[in-house]
């Protein structure tokens, strides 16, 4: 059954490769959805598919940037199937 997560990123998160790295790891895993910075310096990432994957995929963000990731707060939701790709959000 398909999930969605919505997770927020505090640290020095913004001006890493952030936002890319993320999309990368989404589009080898197919995870659709998006990633933006925010104004007040966190990063914000919405993503939809299967638990296990969206599992893996919070699994390699936070290794690839454990040492910029201060704080990960993620809220798990019912996906709303609405996205057919992931993407940077500007």
């Amino acid at each position: 059954m398909k999930k969605q997560i919505r997770a927020y990123y505090t640290g020095r998160v913004q001006g890493v490769g952030f936002r890319f790295t993320a999309e990368s790891i989404a589009n080898q895993l197919g995870v659709t959805g998006w990633v933006k910075n925010l104004g007040d310096g966190r990063v914000e990432v919405l993503g939809e598919g299967e638990e296990v994957i969206l599992k893996d995929f919070l699994g390699r963000i936070n290794q690839y940037f454990s040492r910029y990731i201060q704080e990960a707060d993620v809220e798990w939701g019912e996906a709303s199937s609405q996205f057919k790709d992931f993407s940077v959000e500007f």
